[in-house]
C-alpha cells in the first residue's frame, strides 16, 4: 500500500489483505537498514485475524521514498502522519529496536495517535560504537557483519533457522545490503544521538509490552527492564533462546507475545 506522506511516498505493507481503517490498527516499524520483510509472519497473521495492518517502510527504507531521517523525534512524528495519511485515528505500535524507539517517542510526543505500544529489542538508551558508525559511515560491509553477528542470537549462529533450508545470517546480510548508500550510518547516528528514552518514558499513558530476547547482546534483556521500570503499568516478557532479532529467530514465540496485546 502507497501512502503520502510529507508530499513522498510512503510504502506499508498490509500482511496480504487490503487495509480496512475501520478495523483496529496496528503499525509495525522496523530497526535500523531493515524494512517492513522483518515482520512477515506477525504482520500477516494479524491481517488474517481481524486487525488493519501498517508494516511501514521508514523513509529511505525499502520501497518508501528518501532520504532517511536522521533523528529518533523526526521519525516519531513521521508514524503519526502515517496514520493521517492513512485515515486512522490511533494505532498500536510494534516497534524493534530503532523502530522501537521511535514507536516510544510517538506515544510520547503523539499520545492521543497511541492506543498501545510493544517495544522489541529496546532500551533506553541505544549508544552505537565508533567502529561500528565508522564502518557504516563508510558503506562498507564490515558495519553488516558487525550487526548480524550481534543481532542474532548463538543459534542463528549454526544455522537455528526455524524453516528448513534457510539462513538466518545470510537472510539479514541480504536484508542489510538491500539499504541504499548512508542508510544504515543515518539510522545508526539517530538511535546514538536519542537521549529521551527515559524522559519519554515517564510521558507514556497507553498499555505497554516490553519483550525481551533472553539472549540479546544488542539490547539485553536487562536493558529492556528499565524501560519496564521507567513506564507506568508496562509489563515485562522474554522470550527464551531469542537473540535480538527475535520476530525471525522466534517467529512463532514473537507472534504469541504480541497478538494478545493489539
Amino acid at each position: 500500500m502507497e501512502l503520502r506522506v510529507r508530499d513522498r511516498a510512503a510504502f506499508a505493507a498490509t500482511g496480504g489483505r487490503p487495509f480496512d481503517p475501520a478495523l483496529p490498527t496496528v503499525v509495525f516499524v522496523h530497526g535500523a537498514g531493515m524494512d517492513h520483510t522483518v515482520w512477515a509472519l506477525q504482520s500477516r497473521y494479524l491481517a488474517h485475524h481481524g486487525r488493519g495492518v501498517l508494516a511501514v517502510n521508514l523513509p529511505g527504507h525499502g520501497r518508501s521514498d528518501g532520504p532517511p531521517l536522521t533523528s529518533i523525534e523526526d521519525m516519531a512524528d513521521w508514524l503519526a502522519e502515517v496514520l493521517e495519511a492513512a485515515g486512522v485515528e490511533s494505532a498500536a505500535f510494534v516497534g524493534h529496536s530503532m523502530g522501537a524507539i521511535a514507536a516510544l517517542s510517538c506515544a510520547a510526543r503523539h499520545p492521543d495517535r497511541v492506543r498501545a505500544l510493544l517495544l522489541l529489542g529496546s532500551a533506553p538508551a541505544m549508544p552505537v560504537h565508533p567502529d561500528l558508525l565508522a564502518a557504516a559511515k563508510a558503506d562498507a560491509h564490515d558495519a553488516i557483519d558487525m550487526v548480524n553477528a550481534w543481532a542474532h542470537g548463538g543459534a542463528a549462529h549454526r544455522g537455528g533457522h526455524p524453516l528448513s533450508g534457510t539462513w538466518l545470517i545470510g537472510g539479514g546480510n541480504r536484508l542489510l545490503e538491500r539499504a541504499a548508500p548512508g542508510v544504515l550510518h543515518a539510522d545508526l547516528a539517530a538511535c546514538n544521538a536519542y537521549a529521551d528514552g527515559l524522559a519519554d518514558a515517564a510521558k507514556v499513558a497507553c498499555p505497554t509490552l516490553v519483550v525481551m530476547g533472553q539472549g540479546d547482546r544488542m539490547t539485553p534483556a536487562k536493558a529492556g527492564a528499565k524501560l519496564v521500570e521507567a513506564i507506568a503499568g508496562a509489563r515485562g516478557h522474554v522470550i527464551p533462546g531469542a537473540g535480538h532479532m527475535m520476530m525471525t529467530e522466534q517467529p512463532d514465540a514473537t507472534l504469541d507475545a504480541i497478538k494478545a496485546e493489539v
